[in-house]
């Protein structure tokens, strides 16, 4: 018979070594009590005790503060590590794949930067802005360049706490089912943005002369104000539910068993990381993403869970919403790809809608 074993809620935390303390916790005061040992050994004869406890103890209080202190949940050794790299990495960032062309002398002789214009012209150096996607293909699937590919699908939300305990099981059970059918690992992220109610409230403050009845026309008018105290009073949020599938680029590997050994195997793959993968290998793991999209669509469609993949304009969205989380504008499938071609503006849908209605309730009349 099995025994059941606990498994603590916060399956992030690091494991612990020994007296409590984890291996990095272990690593950094180690290290800081080699390194005063060390000195003090190569100070001894030299350097009163006194003198050397003054500067021990204040170097040892940063060690032990670095191992063991925390803030917002983060070691602090980590959030020292992220200060230093944030602090000499490049300020100016910009969209240039090709690489950072040299300003025209006439420009770089004027140019003066806008946050110290004391300072010479030409310390300020652009580097280019580096995003973990490259470009989103037309089905949606985003390319990952040698990480591989992704794609992002959007799921539907079912009330678990209005449900029976039999449903409760049932709903539990389907997704276990899900979780087991993994081959690969997925990501499951609810994010909440900002939602802007002003297409609402200007849609109903524009139909609601044209409805057939004064009643309808003031309860749309009455609600059309209640969206807006409602904007003006509070912060609207909306939450969305993705499903995110990641594949890496995998490579066929010989079909001779001579070649195919352990020694082999790492020196294709040394040699390949020299080298990009080709088309194969990308539309292989597109196809992967694809099938296991629709396998989530088949085992979480009968618990009421819709699971639909979005198309190269939402996905593109979605990434921008990311990379500027306060943005009003939602992912929308209107948005051009990135390999879209624009010629010509849509029609406005207020426009097209209040048209068709038009020609309806004249046709009603006539």
């Amino acid at each position: 018979m099995s025994t059941p074993v606990r498994i603590p809620a916060d399956v992030e935390r690091e494991d612990t070594v020994l007296a409590g303390l984890t291996a990095r916790q272990l690593l950094l005061l180690s290290g800081a009590g080699i390194l005063l040992y060390a000195f003090y050994t190569a100070t001894r004869t030299v350097v009163p005790l006194v003198v050397f406890l003054v500067a021990a103890v204040p170097l040892g209080g940063a060690a032990v503060l670095l191992a063991l202190g925390r803030r917002d949940g983060v070691p602090l050794d980590q959030l020292l590590r992220a200060a230093i790299r944030q602090n000499i990495a490049p300020r100016y960032r910009i969209a240039a794949p090709e690489g950072i062309q040299p300003a025209p002398g006439w420009l770089a002789a004027r140019a003066v930067p806008a946050d110290d214009p004391e300072q010479a012209p030409g310390k300020v150096a652009p580097a280019p802005l580096r995003l973990p996607a490259e470009a989103v293909a037309e089905t949606g699937v985003i390319d990952l360049g040698r990480d591989g590919m992704a794609i992002v699908a959007v799921c539907s939300t079912v009330n678990f706490a209005l449900r029976t305990p039999a449903e409760q099981e049932s709903l539990t059970a389907a997704f276990g089912r899900y979780l087991h059918s993994l081959t690969a690992p997925v990501q499951i992220l609810v994010r909440a943005e900002r939602l802007d109610v002003s297409a609402q409230i200007t849609e109903l403050q524009t139909y609601a002369p044209h409805l057939p009845h004064p009643a309808l026309e003031h309860a749309a008018l009455e609600h059309a104000e209640y969206l807006t105290q409602l904007r003006e009073s509070s912060n609207l949020l909306r939450r969305q539910v993705l499903l995110i599938a990641r594949e890496p680029l995998r490579t066929a590997g010989p079909a001779d068993p001579y070649t195919a050994g352990p020694k082999a195997a790492l020196r294709r793959r040394a040699g390949k990381r020299q080298t990009d993968p080709d088309d194969a290998a990308r539309r292989s793991a597109e196809a992967r993403l694809m099938r296991r999209i629709e396998e989530a669509v088949e085992l979480l469609g009968p618990v009421g869970i819709t699971v639909t993949p979005l198309d190269a304009g939402q996905a593109t969205a979605v990434l921008a919403a990311a990379c500027n989380p306060d943005s009003l504008l939602p992912p929308s499938s209107h948005l051009a790809g990135t390999h879209d071609v624009i010629t010509t503006t849509p029609p406005d849908e207020d426009d097209t809608a209040m048209d068709s209605f038009q020609t309806t309730h004249w046709g009603e009349e006539s």
